[in-house]
């Protein structure tokens, strides 16, 4: 089995269950927080769809999509994080 199979075979349904899973988590979440981090967790598996489908395709670009979108997601983390420290000073 070449890597290319593999990653396709193997690689992508995994990731596939795993953003099902994530979004429940991010539907059902008790708290901001959860849903954060769940929304985060999703960027990230995304990211990594597009890093597979990327060596897949043997196309580099999608590569810079990814690093771009995987930069959006930490700068909302951040920005999450900025606003929960703010709104506990408030309290």
């Amino acid at each position: 089995m070449s890597v290319e199979e593999y990653l396709y075979l193997i690689i992508l349904p995994i990731l596939a269950l795993s953003i099902l899973l994530i979004f429940v988590r991010f539907l059902i979440g008790p708290s901001l927080s959860d849903r954060v981090v769940a929304l985060d967790l999703l960027v990230t598996c995304g990211t990594g769809i597009i890093a597979v489908y990327s060596i897949y395709t043997n196309q580099s670009d999608f590569l810079d999509i990814a690093m771009i979108f995987a930069l959006i997601a930490f700068l909302g983390t951040v920005a999450f994080s900025y606003y929960l420290e703010k709104r506990e000073k408030n309290e």
